[in-house]
């Protein structure tokens, strides 16, 4: 394997050329990839013609099985689920708000992998958002003020009976499971160590934070909008553009993500696979070690 990694020239993002995802790799060659993985956060391997054996194959070199709550998977295959939508559909883009999957869970994922079965000739960008980056320019006092605050996340907004993807969501063609289980919370410092390259990340999300733990509402509220606005800005934003055969796989601990739409009247099918920690991050109920603000 000869791998060529080509940095997008944004804030992170990168395209590999050089693999072959349909042949088992050496646990050098995965490293390499994983290397890449950690140092531009989004990389997205073109060229691929893959059987849902060989997305397994290769999540599995990358880490433990991941949990996608509230999708159901593919018949058969318990680790893949179909992000789809038909040509005539008419509900709203789905995941179209910034978000890191899967948050509201104890142990978050750390990636995710998205390969693009079907594509459509017009639309369906998915834009990051280096939380990297995000961080480092935040301000000194705004740095100390949520050094040791720890975030409410909950998939209610989404996953809850009364969410976006609940009872009044008809017509869909993904296989959601909104539950009562949705309005459960977990907390997570607002301010995350990545457990494989010690980088600090905000880690709050416009999708699944909904509150500040021993914050009243009005407070929470006006800093977490200030955070959303500041960590979507643009000099931290990747735009990655989808071809027919793509394999994408982010880091959900340092970037947010968003769907974009613009493919109406196109159907479009992406394969996808949660991947969980290697190691997990501390508990999440427990403030991470302390953090000194320069």
């Amino acid at each position: 394997m000869t791998l060529r990694v080509e940095p997008s020239g944004a804030s992170c993002g990168a395209l590999i050329y050089g693999v072959d995802l349909s042949q088992p790799h050496s646990p050098a060659e995965i490293d390499a990839i994983r290397d890449a993985w950690y140092k531009h956060q989004v990389v997205g391997i073109s060229g691929q013609e893959l059987q849902i054996a060989d997305l397994e194959r290769f999540a599995a070199e990358l880490g433990p099985d991941g949990d996608d709550p509230f999708i159901a998977s593919i018949a058969g295959h318990p680790r893949v689920v179909e992000v789809r939508r038909e040509a005539n559909e008419t509900t709203v883009v789905f995941a179209e708000a910034w978000h890191s999957d899967w948050s509201f869970l104890e142990s978050p994922p750390a990636g995710t992998l998205l390969y693009g079965k079907v594509i459509p000739p017009v639309g369906g960008d998915t834009l990051f958002a280096d939380q990297y980056a995000a961080y480092d320019a935040l301000s000194i006092s705004m740095k100390a003020k949520i050094a040791h605050l720890r975030g409410i996340h909950s998939a209610r907004r989404s996953y809850s009976p009364g969410g976006v993807y609940g009872e009044r969501d008809k017509g869909r063609s993904m296989a959601i499971r909104y539950s009562e289980r949705a309005m459960a919370t977990q907390l997570h410092p607002l301010v995350r160590t990545h457990p494989e390259t010690g980088r600090r990340a905000l880690f709050v999300n416009l999708g699944y934070t909904i509150g500040i733990d021993g914050m009243n509402d009005a407070e929470a509220t006006a800093l977490l909008a200030e955070l959303f606005a500041h960590q979507s800005r643009p000099e931290f934003i990747y735009r990655h553009r989808w071809s027919p055969g793509l394999l994408t796989l982010w880091d959900n601990r340092c970037v947010l993500h968003t769907a974009t739409g613009g493919y109406q009247g196109h159907q479009r099918l992406l394969w996808r696979i949660t991947i969980g920690e290697r190691r997990r991050f501390a508990k999440s109920t427990e403030l991470e070690s302390p953090i000194s603000v320069d």
